[in-house]
């Protein structure tokens, strides 16, 4: 399955039965909570999923979201009515940056038909299809959880992954360059690191850009598709844009898939052991 769906065909396919399984996972890092505007109005059938709570466990040495006990996932899915034979489709607000996180965790997971909508809640409403208030309630899904079939690398190897292939920066380029750092205990980047902001993955419209326009981005970033290649964010969850749009762009594929560096800066620069580059440069 292609990591994007659009809006023409999501609703074709929530006319189809067995449709698909649908997530609200819509979040801020600043807030408001996502479930409030879930809420207020959601796709039909959608069910909200909560990126802070039901996507990643507690916080800690790990990292600000590190990634959910297997089991505890399973039972979030299977009480979202997901099954490995049913795709599913996430969307958030509008730049699939927080939908993308859901759409690597059930990747790595083990769910092979999982889909982000371009655009998003934006997009949808922009295009005045239905929406509602009613809250669904699922059948209970079958879904077992297979983890790690996603690959997942720690600090040290993220380190090694910056030196021998290229290992991509998803933050905004004034927290990677470490001229701010709002959330975590250090400014800067991990040394050898390209700044790969998320942001760079839409257009103005908030759908994606398109795969040669994106292949081109990070061809331009010095990405070689013959190299391994790996993201990291703050936390773990916008770096899954960048994973995303790899695969879109089809410098990865699913037999090829970059990796994650999940602790992410929240993980690295937790350890004052570990260097911290400043500046545009990848140091």
């Amino acid at each position: 399955m292609h990591p994007l769906i659009s809006t023409d065909d999501l609703m074709a396919a929530l006319r189809q039965e067995p449709h698909p399984t649908v997530f609200d996972v819509r979040w801020s890092l600043l807030g408001p909570p996502g479930r409030e505007a879930y809420e207020k109005d959601h796709l039909p059938g959608a069910v909200f999923v909560d990126l802070d709570t039901e996507l990643a466990a507690e916080p800690g040495p790990a990292g600000r979201h590190p990634l959910p006990d297997p089991a505890e996932l399973e039972a979030v899915l299977r009480r979202a009515g997901v099954d490995g034979d049913r795709p599913v489709v996430v969307y958030d607000a509008d730049n699939g940056s927080a939908a993308a996180r859901a759409w690597w965790l059930l990747r790595w997971a083990g769910h092979e038909s999982v889909a982000v909508l371009d655009g998003g809640y934006a997009a949808w409403t922009a295009e005045h299809r239905p929406t509602t208030a009613d809250r669904p309630q699922p059948a209970e899904g079958s879904f077992r959880v297979r983890p790690g079939s996603m690959p997942v690398v720690d600090a040290d190897a993220a380190a090694r992954l910056a030196r021998a292939g290229t290992l991509l920066d998803a933050r905004a380029p004034e927290r990677y360059r470490g001229d701010v750092e709002p959330m975590d205990p250090r400014a800067g980047h991990i040394p050898g690191a390209l700044n790969a902001p998320f942001a760079a993955h839409v257009a103005e419209s908030g759908r994606w850009r398109s795969p040669e326009e994106l292949a081109k981005h990070f061809a331009d970033l010095g990405v070689d598709s013959t190299a391994p290649v790996g993201a990291y964010c703050g936390s773990g969850v916008t770096a899954c844009s960048v994973l995303l749009a790899l695969e879109h762009a089809g410098v990865t594929d699913p037999q090829r898939p970059a990796v994650l560096y999940a602790g992410s800066w929240s993980n690295w620069s937790a350890d004052p052991n570990r260097p911290a580059a400043t500046g545009s440069e990848a140091g």
